[in-house]
């Protein structure tokens, strides 16, 4: 009867899987190529005044909300205009493929080359920031205050053209947007790229020919709605962190919900630091001026829409003569260490959670092991079984300690049987026979709690390593950032799971037992 009955189950079992296999199949999104990057003449601007007297092939602009743009103090500059016609730059270096607009001159496009949307998919870049019908999420910045050319509205910037691509001899590309005021101070907005880096370097160039003093505050800020998280897989676990991050003097690492948002937003003013979005894998965050007072804050316009920036301390440019302001941009993935080379605690916007000091050592030994390897599953494998070794003593302890278990459970039960319900006399009992044949009853699974943290970290590690995203294993695993299609690894998981636990000693409760 035993075995009919496990013939059952066991057939049961793979049905089960290969119902669910065939459900995957039918529910499974079919991967759709992204629409392709927009060109120049049709992406859609952004503006946080409205554009006037767009063209026909132009879109117009969302609606947008007078408190987009930071207020310092009231401006003495007159309005500015923004013109007509296309107001976009492309500008294309080996990692970024993104548009400026020239109102305001916002970065309302970055798309990440060498990122897929989809494995499946070539040429079809993950797209960070962009700005459509139903999705905003740009990076804004200008000059407001006394005579900020952003205060009563967005300047439009000159170009000297269109499309700018960073070549093959060059390893950097500059990108100039020139503006001149009613009163001839030139501002010069330019955007700077180096090969291999997912930094801008953008440079405010005042000349300030008049007899007056020329005054303004230097802003930056990231302008998103509240959309889902599109690096952020849909499998089962714990999701990363959606919102932005920032850091203080006392604190380094500040998460700003945009529940926090809605409820009270949060500011605070720092000599440097930095405000982030961060999602699973990758970042967007501002850099602002390191030497000056930058006021940091967070808030949500009437479009529902959420902004986290800073404002510089007031700067002041005497006649004659000419000053640059300067802030950095990143857009890109959530490597550790570029991150840290940015800005101070940039790099823990990769959560590793409070177990961040066990778990940074072994993201190091992971890229280290892969740097020889070049394969992010072996590598994976390595650092477990280093783990393995390292715990070697403890787990043979324990072991050892299950299997002494298992072998007086015999006498176990003839004490139960013998002081039957007496549960004094028995306790007294089991302790005289664990000092006799020194056990310690703790023995199996303290060695166990032991090792949990360094595993609950490396599992942190392998969530927020963007090394992972689209790297390939062996056979049908091509990607090490998404389950197992075919459920194979967990089952052999699960297989690997019952053959320990029947190295464990068997409870002296019946009930206990099969369960």
């Amino acid at each position: 009867m035993d075995s009919i009955r496990y013939i059952i189950l066991g057939g049961l079992a793979v049905v089960s899987y290969l119902l669910l296999l065939a459900w995957q199949a039918d529910n499974q999104v079919a991967p759709q190529v992204s629409p392709a990057r927009p060109e120049v003449e049709q992406n859609r601007p952004v503006s946080d005044i409205p554009v006037q007297a767009q063209t026909a092939d132009i879109p117009a602009p969302p609606a947008t909300s007078s408190a987009d743009i930071p207020v310092v103090s009231l401006t003495t500059a007159p309005a500015t205009t923004t013109g007509t016609g296309n107001t976009n730059v492309h500008v294309r270096t080996d990692v970024l493929d993104l548009i400026i607009d020239r109102v305001g001159g916002d970065i309302v496009y970055v798309a990440l080359p060498e990122h897929r949307t989809q494995i499946e998919v070539a040429d079809d870049p993950f797209v960070l920031l962009e700005n459509s019908s139903l999705l905003t999420y740009v990076a804004q910045s200008g000059l407001v205050g006394v005579n900020g050319i952003d205060s009563a509205s967005r300047p439009l910037y000159n170009s000297n053209g269109t499309d700018f691509e960073l070549s093959e001899q060059d390893n950097r590309l500059d990108v100039a947007l020139t503006y001149i005021d009613s009163n001839g101070v030139e501002v010069i907005k330019r955007f700077s790229f180096e090969r291999r880096s997912y930094l801008i370097n953008i440079n405010y160039e005042i000349n300030n020919p008049t007899s007056s003093a020329w005054q303004a505050n230097l802003f930056g800020q990231i302008k998103r709605n509240n959309f889902s998280d599109p690096s952020q897989g849909s499998g089962l676990g714990k999701q990363s962190y959606l919102g932005f991050a920032t850091t203080q003097s006392d604190d380094p690492y500040i998460k700003i919900a945009f529940s926090d948002i809605d409820s009270s937003p949060p500011s605070h003013e720092i000599i440097g630091g930095w405000i982030a979005f961060s999602q699973h894998y990758f970042l967007s965050a501002w850099i602002p001026p390191t030497d000056r007072l930058n006021s940091i804050s967070t808030r949500k316009n009437n479009l529902n829409e959420y902004i986290g920036g800073f404002t510089s301390s007031e700067f002041v440019v005497p006649p004659q003569s000419n000053t640059v302001q300067t802030a950095q941009f990143y857009a890109g993935p959530k490597d550790q260490y570029q991150l840290r080379e940015v800005a101070p605690n940039l790099d823990l916007t990769i959560d590793y959670g409070w177990l961040w000091f066990i778990a940074s050592p072994i993201y190091w030994l992971l890229t280290q092991i892969n740097s020889i390897i070049g394969n992010y599953g072996w590598s994976i494998l390595l650092p477990t079984l280093t783990v393995k070794a390292i715990f070697y003593k403890l787990s043979a302890t324990s072991y050892r300690s299950m299997a002494n278990m298992r072998r007086v459970m015999p006498k176990m039960a003839q004490l139960k049987e013998r002081y039957g319900d007496d549960k004094m006399k028995l306790q007294k009992a089991t302790m005289e026979l664990y000092q006799k044949e020194k056990i310690n009853p703790f023995g199996g699974c303290l060695p166990m709690l032991v090792q949990m943290p360094v595993f609950i970290s490396l599992y942190w590690v392998l969530m927020e390593s963007v090394e992972l995203r689209h790297a390939p294993f062996i056979l049908w695993i091509n990607d090490l950032s998404v389950m197992d299609p075919f459920f194979v690894l967990p089952l052999l998981m699960g297989a690997s799971m019952f053959a320990q636990s029947l190295l464990s000693p068997a409870p002296a409760d019946p009930m206990q037992a099969k369960i």
